[in-house]
């Protein structure tokens, strides 16, 4: 009996769950099970995008069969041949023998390694930025190479704004009834999957996502369908956000994530020693045995938490094998852009630190605290002192910078009387792109230090580059600013426009972004330090760290 769901008025879900499934890939456990996605389109001609893994196809060809009634299917877009999306096309080329493959060069010969398909007249081959049109919708192919697979491509719906990201922007867990992101509590019960899902599957290729995220930038993305996990069509900006930092190797939280080998608990009493010191100095943690977490957790911890604290005993003359096995797989999955602290111990020969720090040096941009602490067989008392230098060592590395950068340069407190009811042109920028906004909501929260609020839509394009960029100026518009202006500002998107390039009256602040010099009697610099989801708009809380006086 088939089971589907409504995408939009054409377009259904036709996939299944698996909640039989333990390990993904035979590596990954996925105890909320995964989905199948698989997409179908009801227009002159029919599109289905993609498959489900084999041992689900017959639920699949009656999702399929009852959403096509009586038609035929004339098209099958080949995203990804992994085995879990490609397995059922036999399945569905015995079913429909007329169906065209729509697929990218590097598809076809993995398609013949996997299933002897030699039928080349059923292929319709694409390459970047070629279009296929079936009556209502058109759809442009973008190529993703190694994300995750070689031949990976992407679908976009010019019509209907719609991103088939194959397994971009994916998620572990099964839907359970639900297909789209904003009918769950994603951020407090899917997250941490969708981050194991991108760490795990993606996070090596990380250069690779940031050439597909910058090819999505240049169009209007109103639904991303993937082929696990929900379907978005609301607040894609935050989830967007995420593949930035993610695919940046820039971390999402400043703490210490730790993760520690222990055999007889004298190295695991060190972490909970140190992890208490931390807390009391102000610094959040996270702590992970190795020997009873999976690594594809500590993994995608890892690329959560600014600073990584890894404590091990040695074994056999090497790194305690669980604790092996992780460096191992963080290596293997690129992680860089981290701060890390060793704690080694050794009966008689403490050699782990070491092997963990040569490992780790392979990795890009990792800065090792020089206070490594290594024991023999328990922590003794004259060593508490290590623990407190390693625990200064990490809260200056946090929190110094930080108060140096975030110092404001205020040339008149006054400058704030004019932060009234009115209109502000928020600008901020990503890469070499400077964009900017109209709102109507800016406001001073607090004096010392200078923190100001501001409302920003969550449709429009500058609130996706202030989730990434993390600064932004506002101009305060004067009562005299011309209709043209706010227009420019306030009517069209920098997805498709250049809104500064008629725009002569421009200087940049110190923190690089543009601002006005006409039109405009105070500009504010700031740093976005928290948000507020509002539904529809997002409060930045931000700290002042520079005002220029216009007037």
């Amino acid at each position: 009996m088939h089971c589907i769901k409504k995408v939009t008025g054409d377009l259904f879900w036709v996939g299944v769950n698996d909640r039989r499934l333990y390990k993904f890939e035979g590596v990954y456990p996925v105890p909320k099970g995964v989905s199948y996605n698989s997409y179908l389109l009801l227009d002159e001609k029919t599109v289905l995008f993609d498959t489900v893994e084999k041992n689900h196809q017959n639920k699949f060809l009656d999702n399929v069969a009852e959403v096509l009634q009586d038609r035929t299917l004339d098209y099958l877009v080949v995203q990804h041949l992994e085995p879990d999306h490609s397995s059922s096309i036999l399945a569905i080329t015995r079913a429909y023998p007329k169906v065209k493959l729509v697929c990218n060069e590097k598809t076809i010969p993995m398609l013949q390694q996997f299933f002897n398909i030699d039928r080349t007249e059923n292929f319709l081959v694409v390459k970047e930025g070629e279009s296929l049109n079936t009556g209502k919708h058109n759809f442009v192919f973008l190529m993703a190479p190694m994300v995750h697979w070689i031949e990976v491509m992407v679908t976009y719906d010019t019509t209907d704004k719609i991103l088939f990201s194959a397994d971009a922007f994916g998620t572990f867990g099964a839907l359970n009834g639900a297909l789209f992101a904003d009918e769950v509590n994603f951020e407090r019960d899917y997250l941490d999957e969708a981050r194991r899902y991108y760490t795990n599957i993606v996070g090596k290729y990380g250069v690779q996502v940031q050439s597909l995220l910058e090819k999505a930038e240049g169009v209007e993305i109103r639904m991303i369908c993937p082929l696990h996990g929900f379907v978005w069509r609301r607040n894609l900006g935050d989830f967007i956000a995420k593949y930035e930092l993610w695919s940046k190797y820039q971390p999402e939280n400043i703490g210490v994530m730790i993760a520690y080998g222990s055999v007889y608990g004298n190295t695991e009493n060190v972490v909970d020693i140190l992890s208490t010191k931390l807390r009391e100095a102000g610094v959040k943690t996270a702590v992970y045995d190795v020997s009873v977490t999976d690594s594809s957790e500590i993994v995608a911890a890892a690329f959560q938490w600014s600073h990584i604290v890894f404590a091990s005993t040695t074994y056999n003359a090497g790194i305690y094998i669980k604790m092996d096995e992780l460096i191992n797989d963080l290596v293997a999955h690129n992680i860089q852009n981290r701060t890390v602290g060793i704690i080694e111990n050794g009966s008689w020969a403490a050699t782990s630190g070491k092997l963990i720090r040569q490992q780790l040096e392979s990795c890009g941009n990792i800065t090792f605290l020089e206070n490594t602490i290594s024991l023999k067989s328990s922590l003794k008392k004259e060593q508490l002192s290590e623990i407190d230098n390693m625990v200064r060592s990490i809260t200056d590395s946090i929190i110094k910078p930080i108060a140096k950068e975030k110092t404001a340069v205020v040339t008149n407190p006054k400058d704030f009387f004019n932060l009234t009811y009115g209109l502000f042109l928020i600008t901020t920028k990503k890469g070499q792109s400077d964009n900017g906004c109209i709102v109507n909501t800016v406001m001073q929260l607090t004096d010392n230090p200078l923190r100001i609020s501001m409302a920003v839509n969550k449709a429009n394009y500058t609130y996706d580059l202030l989730k990434t960029y993390g600064q932004f100026n506002v101009s305060i518009l004067t009562n005299d600013t011309c209709f043209d202006l706010i227009k420019n500002f306030g009517f069209s998107s920098g997805k498709d426009i250049d809104k500064f390039e008629n725009i002569p009256a421009v200087k940049r602040s110190a923190n690089g972004l543009l601002y006005l010099t006409q039109a405009c009697n105070t500009v504010i610099s700031a740093e976005i330090e928290n948000t507020i989801d509002f539904g529809t708009h997002t409060i930045f809380i931000a700290k002042v760290t520079e005002t220029i006086n216009i007037s």
